[in-house]
């Protein structure tokens, strides 16, 4: 079960997976697997197929494997070992996902698959460069916004975003940034946000003698806002 399964290409299709492999993998003498497979084709119940050649590194000697595709291994897999297909379905999973990226090259010998393979390509590039410039004003909106040195009260923060405050306020508070107390209602940052430097907590006593508490929002902090609500921001 350690072992990788190799995964040949009978064409430039076609995935498949030696007989030799899946013998390894199911615990099974391979020419037991091989006469299996035979059985198999003739009673038509996977692909004909023709079996190629393997020489062994050890011993240098040749002997014959077949290469399968994914629904005929996984029915000889069945008829052998029943109790091992879904390991296999794994793996195959596993491999598929690994080969997605590279996928398959385009012929380009074929001027019809070359023509097609170049207008998907240039379909990408556009799409690409859409979406860029669908980003670029909101890029260029934190960048304006973002310079603001020193922290900002929550309502000075509300006016460099140009943002009314309440609703500043309401979307922190729905976004787990900010919390109001239960016994005189001030706006405190929640702990995670506090420890991102996004939000600063000012302690003092007013002319009058009264003790007050104020969250600060931080040059970091603003800059997260203008990120978070962008779209908004920009609509």
């Amino acid at each position: 079960m350690e072992q990788l399964l190799n995964i040949s290409t009978q064409n430039a299709r076609t995935l498949t997976m030696s007989s030799r492999e899946i013998a390894g993998l199911i615990n099974k003498n391979h020419s037991d697997l091989c006469r299996s497979i035979e059985r198999l084709i003739a009673k038509g119940v996977i692909w004909g197929y023709q079996p190629t050649a393997y020489t062994h590194p050890q011993n240098g000697q040749t002997y014959r494997e077949y290469q399968l595709n994914k629904r005929d291994s996984l029915i000889v897999v069945a008829q052998n070992c029943p109790e091992f297909t879904a390991a296999v379905v794994d793996r195959w999973q596993e491999l598929e996902e690994q080969r997605k990226p590279s996928a398959f090259l385009p012929d380009f010998t074929n001027p019809a698959e070359s023509a097609r393979a170049w207008a998907e390509e240039y379909e990408k590039r556009q799409i690409a460069e859409q979406q860029a410039a669908l980003m670029k004003p909101k890029a260029d909106f934190v960048d304006n916004y973002v310079s603001a040195g020193g922290s900002k009260s929550l309502r000075e923060t509300a006016k460099i975003l140009k943002m009314p405050e309440r609703d500043l306020i309401m979307k922190l508070i729905s976004d787990k940034c900010l919390y109001r107390t239960s016994g005189n209602g001030n706006l405190l940052p929640y702990q995670s946000r506090h420890s991102q430097d996004l939000f600063t907590v000012k302690t003092g006593v007013t002319d009058n003698g009264h003790n007050y508490t104020q969250t600060l929002v931080t040059a970091k902090g603003i800059q997260w806002i203008a990120n978070r609500y962008a779209s908004e921001l920009m609509s």
